[in-house]
C-alpha cells in the first residue's frame, strides 16, 4: 500500500525490520533508510552529505531534497518528502536517468577533487560552487572500528 507521509525516527542503528511510513535517520553513520513509499517493500537507503540528499528537520516533520528516485526498483518510484508529506513526481526516460548520475558523478568529483575533463558537459556542472571543496581543517582521530550497515561505504568516503 502507498505510503503518504513519513515519518522521522532518529536512531544509532537501522533495525533489521523497516516499518513502512518511518525514514530511519542515523546521524552518526550519515544515512537515511525507508521502505519505498510505493509499498513494493524494497530497502531505499540515501546518504546523507552536502552532495547528496538534504534533511530538513523542523521538530517533527522531514523534507528530503533531492527527490527519491527510484530507478533500479521494478516500481520506479519517485517522489519528494516535504513536511512528511509525499509528494509523487513523474517517472523518468532513461536517457533523464542518466544525465543525473552523470551530474551527481561530476558533483562528486567536483567536492573531492577529482578533475573534471574539459570536454565534460556543463549539464553535469550546474551549481558547481555549492559543492566546491572544504577548505583543510585539523584531522581528528579516526575511530577505530566502524559498525553498523553503511560500514563499508563510511570507509570508502573516508579514503577520498
Amino acid at each position: 500500500m502507498k505510503v503518504h507521509r513519513i515519518t522521522p525516527k532518529f536512531v544509532e542503528h537501522v533495525p533489521d525490520m523497516l516499518e513502512p511510513g518511518l525514514l530511519y535517520i542515523s546521524l552518526e553513520h550519515g544515512a537515511m533508510v525507508h521502505l519505498c513509499a510505493c509499498g513494493c517493500g524494497h530497502e531505499v537507503s540515501l546518504p546523507l552529505s552536502p552532495i547528496d540528499w538534504k534533511l530538513s528537520y523542523d521538530g517533527e516533520n522531514v523534507s528530503l531534497w533531492p527527490s527519491v528516485g527510484n530507478w533500479s526498483f521494478p516500481c520506479r518510484s519517485h517522489y519528494v518528502v516535504d513536511g512528511g508529506q509525499v509528494n509523487w513526481a513523474g517517472d523518468w526516460s532513461e536517457e533523464a536517468v542518466a544525465a543525473g548520475r552523470r551530474r551527481d558523478k561530476r558533483r562528486r568529483d567536483v567536492r573531492f577533487g577529482i578533475p573534471v575533463p574539459e570536454d565534460a558537459p556543463t549539464e553535469a556542472l550546474t551549481n558547481v560552487e555549492a559543492f566546491a571543496p572544504i577548505p583543510a581543517q585539523s584531522p581528528e582521530p579516526a575511530p577505530t572500528r566502524r559498525r553498523g550497515i553503511f560500514a563499508g561505504f563510511l570507509t570508502w568516503i573516508a579514503r577520498r
